[in-house]
């Protein structure tokens, strides 16, 4: 079978060269419109663009909803057919201004990969996202156990969490010399930190509790003054592999490096709650415990701002629209 055409290869370059160096999308927005493109020449057979009609938009929708998740084997959420959609009709609407195409593509011609306004209302809506209360985190916190240089991290990396409400790309990418225990804080440096939307602020220690600070402490300082870190090692490291003393490959320890995503610190945080029999909450879920436990504490608007900018936030009201949810009892 067809997978690729030579033509289209050539036009889907100009494109996401443009999103990427004119629109300035990052990698994995480029990286995800080239994904929905390709999904949509797979369905018309990989015929060339410039033959395009708009029954091939009606049929790639009609594929879209009768596709099911490889992993789950379940239909295409509402969410992922709707995102796939646009960005398809975006590259039609690009397209239809590009020469040797004008006159063979309208600009009214990219309205079909429109979602219907049922299904478009369903992708949008707002949803309740469960979130741990504080007195969940500490249970869990408490019931870590914390023996080996592994669970030492790991409950380490969850006390961190609760401090600072970091996002897990950024932790995942910290390394020492952003944390300066004497100030209280950690400089999240977009240059070598991965927050969101290359942002570049100061985020100082939560008032949650001694007993984070006190694990968060110690793990530091067992990095600098027994393992003899440097500035430049990470701040959570990647486990070590190498030869046990049994024969086999197994982990041996800490190395230096950062992971290169957050999939790692999921599972620690999944497997700290669930085996304190717990829900399985997300690392995210701690920025809303955050918020809700700061909309009770913070004793005037002013302290909310800064418990808000502290959180990484330029205005309060994302926090409150975006984390402070309000229960249908309340």
């Amino acid at each position: 079978m067809r997978k690729y055409c030579e033509e289209n290869e050539r036009i889907k370059r100009r494109y996401l060269r443009y999103i990427k160096e004119a629109k300035r999308q990052d990698i994995k927005s480029v990286d995800k419109a080239a994904a929905a493109i390709y999904r949509f020449e797979t369905s018309n057979g990989f015929k060339p663009f410039k033959l395009f009609h708009i029954e091939q938009a009606i049929t790639f929708k009609r594929q879209l909803e009768a596709s099911k998740n490889p992993q789950t084997s379940k239909p295409l959420s509402k969410a992922t057919i709707d995102g796939t959609l646009r960005l398809v009709k975006a590259f039609v609407l690009w397209l239809a201004g590009q020469p040797g195409y004008k006159s063979r593509i309208s600009y009214s011609d990219a309205e079909y990969f429109n979602n219907s306004a049922k299904d478009a209302r369903i992708a949008h809506a707002r949803r309740e996202t469960p979130f741990p209360t504080m007195n969940q985190l500490k249970h869990a916190f408490d019931n870590m156990p914390n023996e080996t240089v592994i669970q030492r991290r790991d409950k380490a990396l969850f006390a961190f969490l609760v401090l600072t409400g970091a996002r897990i790309q950024a932790i995942a990418s910290l390394r020492l010399k952003r944390i300066d225990i004497v100030e209280g804080c950690v400089y999240q440096d977009a240059r070598d930190v991965q927050t969101k939307g290359a942002k570049t602020f100061q985020t100082y220690f939560l008032p949650v509790g001694e007993d984070y600070l006190t694990c968060f402490t110690e793990w530091v300082e067992y990095l600098r003054d027994d393992l003899l870190y440097g500035h430049e090692d990470a701040l959570f490291p990647k486990p070590a592999m190498g030869q046990s003393s049994e024969g086999g490959y197994a982990v041996i320890g800490l190395s230096r490096d950062n992971w290169s995503n957050g999939t790692k610190i999921r599972e620690i945080i999944k497997t700290a709650f669930t085996s304190a029999g717990l829900p399985e909450f997300v690392p995210h879920s701690f920025r809303k415990s955050l918020v809700k436990y700061g909309v009770d504490i913070c004793p005037t608007p002013e302290a909310f701002k800064a418990w808000s900018v502290n959180l990484g936030h330029e205005s309060v009201v994302t926090t409150l629209s975006a984390y402070c949810p309000i229960s249908v009892e309340r």
